[in-house]
Order: C-alpha cells, then sequence, then structure tokens
C-alpha cells in the first residue's frame, strides 16, 4: 500500500468537498457531515436488526445510484476500510475488496461521474495508475455514466416527464435523462451497467429533485419520488435518500407517493430541516429538506427528528398515517385534534380551485378605467396589487360568483423561513360585481358585506393562519391547504380571543401559536 493510498483514507481538514460549489437548487452537493449522520442512522438500524457492526461486514453491498460528488461513496469505502481491518488485514487488498465488491455507483452526468470516481478512487480512471484501486479493467470501474436518451411521447419523456421542446437537443448539451429512472425493468438495466445481477443491500443518496419545465411553461416538475419508487424496486433491505420535505404536505404529482410513505410502516427513520440551510449552508429549498431510513422488514411507527436552530426535537415512535398529510412539528398536534374533534365542516366548501374565473395571471386584455358593461378585476401587474376593468364576456368560469360579495385571498405568499410568520398575504373583501386572475383564490358565497368581512377577520386571525401553516409547506396556498380550517356563523368580527375559547386552546398552545404566526396588520400585503 503505498504512502498516497494512506494519506487519501485518512481524515484530512479542509475536506475538498465542503468547498464545491453546486450545480444548482435542484443538484445538491450532500455536505460530507450531512452524509456521515445518515450514515451513522443506517449503522445504528443495522446493528439492531442484524447485530454487528456493518462496516464490518465484506459482504453488503450498497449503491449510490444518482451520485455527484461521490461523498456517500466516499464515506463508506472509509468506515468499511476501518471496519474490516480485522478479516482483511493487508490494506491494498481491503480496499480493493471494497472498491471492487462492495461500493457502486450512476453518474448523474459525466461531470460528476468524473467528480466521483476522482473522490473515491483518486483518480478519474478507476484503472489508472493514480487510483487507489487495483483490479478494475475499466475506466469507469464500479462508478458508472454513459449518455441516455428520453423516450419521447410527443410532447413529453415517458419516463420522468422532461419536454421535449427544450431538452430534445444536441449529443454535445446535458439532457437530464437519469439512467436509474428511464427503464421499464431497474434489475434487467443494473445488469447490463455492471455486468452481472445483483443484489443491493443498501440504496443510499440525494437524487435530483425537479425536471425543467416538466409540469408546462416555465413550471418545474417534482422527480425526485421517481428514484425512491425506482430503489423500491431493487428490493434492498435498507433505503435513504435526502429530498425535499414538499412530499409531507403538497406537491404536484405526489399525493400517491405521500400516501405510500406515510401509510406502508416501511419508514423507520425519518429527519426534517425546515429550513434546509441547517442541512445544505448556503443553499434554500423552499419548504425544507429530509432525509429517511426506509426499511423493507419494518412494519410500524417512525422516529421522527425535527431539527430547527440547531435543536433537534426527537418524536420516538410515531405513526405517520393519522392524517392524510404530515404535521412536522408535534407540538401542533394537539391543537389540531381538538379542532378536529369538534367534526365542523370546512371552509374548503367556500374555496374555488386554481384560476377561479379562468383569467390567467398574466391576462392583459383589461382597461385601467371602466367601461360600459364592464367589471372590476383585481390583478397583480408588474408585482403590485392592482384594479382594472374587464367585459363579462371573459370570464369563462364561476359566472354565478360573479355577482356574490366574496373574499380574494393570495393564491401565493412567501416571507423566508424564519418564524413567527404571516404565512398568507392580506386577503381583499370584493364587492359584487367583481372577478380576479389565477394570482387569487375566492372565498364565496357571501351574501352581504357584514358576511364577507366577518370572513375576512377571521382569515385574519393566528388561528386561521395557524391550522393553514400545518399543510401549506411551500409559498403556494391551494385549495387544499384550508381542509382544517372549520367554518364559523359569519354575523360577527373573529378574534382569537374567541377562537381560542371556543377550541379550548391552553396557555401553553397559544404561546406556541404566538410563536410560529405573527399578527397581520393593515399595512401587511
Amino acid at each position: 500500500m503505498n504512502e498516497q493510498v494512506s494519506f487519501t483514507l485518512r481524515g484530512r481538514n479542509p475536506d475538498v468537498l465542503t468547498c464545491i460549489a453546486n450545480l444548482s437548487n435542484d443538484e445538491v452537493f450532500t455536505p460530507p457531515e450531512l452524509a456521515g449522520r445518515m450514515l451513522d442512522m443506517l449503522a445504528q438500524a443495522w446493528a439492531t436488526d442484524h447485530g454487528g457492526d456493518l462496516w464490518a461486514n465484506k459482504t453488503v453491498r450498497f449503491l449510490d445510484p444518482f451520485t455527484k460528488s461521490g461523498v456517500f461513496l466516499r464515506e463508506i469505502t472509509s468506515r468499511l476500510t476501518l471496519g474490516l481491518a480485522q478479516e482483511i488485514p493487508d490494506l491494498q487488498e481491503r480496499v480493493n475488496h471494497i472498491l471492487t465488491k462492495q461500493v457502486f455507483g450512476i453518474g448523474i452526468t459525466r461531470l460528476t461521474s468524473l467528480l466521483a470516481r476522482r473522490s473515491v478512487y483518486c483518480s478519474k480512471y478507476a484503472n489508472g495508475a493514480h487510483s487507489i484501486a487495483e483490479g478494475f479493467a475499466s475506466d469507469a470501474g464500479n462508478i458508472w455514466f454513459e449518455r441516455t436518451e428520453h423516450t419521447w411521447g410527443d410532447v413529453k419523456c415517458a419516463f420522468c416527464g422532461a419536454p421535449k421542446a427544450i431538452l430534445d437537443r444536441e449529443v454535445e448539451l446535458e439532457n437530464y435523462a437519469y439512467a436509474f429512472i428511464h427503464t421499464n425493468n431497474i434489475k434487467a438495466r443494473l445488469a447490463e451497467i455492471f455486468g452481472s445481477n445483483m443484489q443491493f443491500d443498501v440504496i443510499i443518496g440525494n437524487p435530483p429533485y425537479q425536471m425543467k419545465g416538466g409540469a408546462g411553461g416555465s413550471s418545474d416538475s417534482s422527480i425526485y419520488h421517481l428514484f425512491v419508487e425506482q430503489a423500491k424496486n431493487l428490493e434492498p433491505k435498507f433505503l435513504s435518500m435526502v429530498v425535499p420535505s414538499r412530499w409531507m404536505a403538497g406537491g404536484r404529482g405526489l399525493d400517491e407517493f405521500r400516501a405510500q410513505m406515510l401509510t406502508r410502516g416501511h419508514l423507520r427513520n425519518l429527519a426534517d430541516f425546515a429550513d434546509s440551510g441547517e442541512a445544505f449552508p448556503g443553499v434554500q429549498i423552499k419548504g425544507g429538506v429530509c432525509y429517511f431510513l426506509w426499511d423493507a422488514e419494518h412494519n410500524g411507527p417512525c422516529n421522527v427528528t425535527r431539527i430547527a436552530g440547531g435543536v433537534e426535537n426527537v418524536q420516538p415512535h410515531r405513526a405517520l398515517g393519522e392524517f392524510d398529510i404530515f404535521v412536522r412539528d408535534e407540538r401542533a398536534l394537539g391543537i389540531l385534534r381538538k379542532v378536529l374533534a369538534k367534526k365542523e365542516p370546512s371552509i374548503l366548501q367556500l374555496v374555488s380551485g386554481d384560476t377561479p374565473f379562468g383569467i390567467a395571471t398574466n391576462f392583459q386584455d383589461w382597461s385601467e378605467k371602466k367601461g360600459s358593461g364592464q367589471l372590476a378585476l383585481y390583478l397583480i401587474d408588474r408585482g403590485k396589487r392592482t384594479v382594472g376593468f374587464v367585459h363579462r364576456s371573459h370570464i369563462r368560469k364561476n359566472v354565478a360568483a360573479l355577482d356574490m360579495w366574496k373574499v380574494l385571498v393570495p393564491e401565493a405568499y412567501g416571507a423566508g423561513e424564519s418564524f413567527p410568520h404571516q404565512i398568507l398575504g392580506k386577503e381583499i373583501v370584493a364587492p359584487p360585481p367583481s372577478a380576479c386572475t389565477q394570482s387569487y383564490l375566492v372565498i364565496s358565497p357571501f351574501e352581504s358585506e357584514r358576511a364577507a368581512r366577518s370572513f375576512s377577520s377571521y382569515y385574519r386571525s393566528r388561528f386561521f393562519r395557524f391550522l393553514v401553516s400545518l399543510r401549506k409547506i411551500t409559498q403556494h396556498a391551494l385549495r387544499s391547504t384550508y381542509s382544517w380550517v372549520p367554518q364559523q356563523t359569519w354575523d360577527s368580527d373573529w378574534t382569537d380571543e374567541v377562537l381560542y375559547k371556543k377550541y379550548g386552546i391552553t396557555t401553553d398552545e397559544i404561546a406556541f401559536i404566538s410563536s410560529m404566526i405573527r399578527p397581520m396588520g393593515e399595512a401587511d400585503e
């Protein structure tokens, strides 16, 4: 074993993988510290279930199917190198065994595959002169990458939903067709990639999060769940990934994924960062990030850890399937249960869907001055709230609501990740006749201005916005976000004091709500 290899396998400070700039907020390099936490969690579960030290087991096989910096593979290699010292005393023999028999990866791009090989083999060529491994016949070793092509339909890729108009491009340009999810038979595909059928005991990593334009136009689509689902098809003993926390309460196309994650009983551990910067320093991912340990043999509650301000709040043996979404903060559960116990109808019955009057956000056929036969149109123009005027003929949906009193609520509101938070943007009490663009949702119908203003007072209460916050994980507050807010009678002003008394909210619970939700003043937007 030469001195270079020995140096490579020692801990060093600073760690070069802490110094690499991220590709984007969707392809984030995993900090070594976070990778270490995930591996610690994995090793503890292995010891509990199988006995002994995971890192002293020379038969366990690991796969990172979307490696970027190679940090997971490097840290696994480092731990195995120490753990197998007694069973395989010769260092070179030990390293060869680990790298050729136990540690495997798939690069997400050619660049990251080269980076990962340098991290793991200390050379971009696994069989090169400077590689710490001996015995590889190929440059790639066990960290594979070859360009994969999308399977195009008329508009999108059949596997990942990538838009053909954007990513059907020349071979010189990256097409973001990730090999791991572009197959109907992942076991057969991996046999092709690595040369033989193999069973991976552990799949671990940090997948790409979104596909540019996948939801149409300028809207991206989530794809991280596709990697999770594909990994399960390989039937590992353990699966651990770090992904955005958006799946817990929302996300377009994630309903089935969320239901499976919360109700199948395989989630053994879940660590949740409301502020992604605590997991990925300098990176802001709306809604935060989480990492989990999925256990094929586990069927029961989950150990949940909520990390906030550097403090770990541990919730052992938590039942994840109590609600249709996951309530991230355990302190909210008692309050929510009190509210739901009354079995009152939800205001969801009053809330419109997206684009309530069929008028898009970028609608331009409106005038600044009211003309004959026109009605008020509430919109956002160049970032500012505006009231314009439009003919009734432009209204294609909810025509009956035009001539009712209504409350307009912003469809999106974001103000960072710090608390206390406003949660929702300022509402508008809109008299008839009136409409709005896609920028707002409509709460209606109200028979009078008095009733509409009664709802307005309720909307502005901390109690109301706290219940919304439990389901609002990103800046968007779509209709389902209001599911847990109960209806009231619309004949009086609603205050937090009245609401707290009605629902039996304790002093400690009031203090918690106040710490999370700030008052909404008249000047707030």
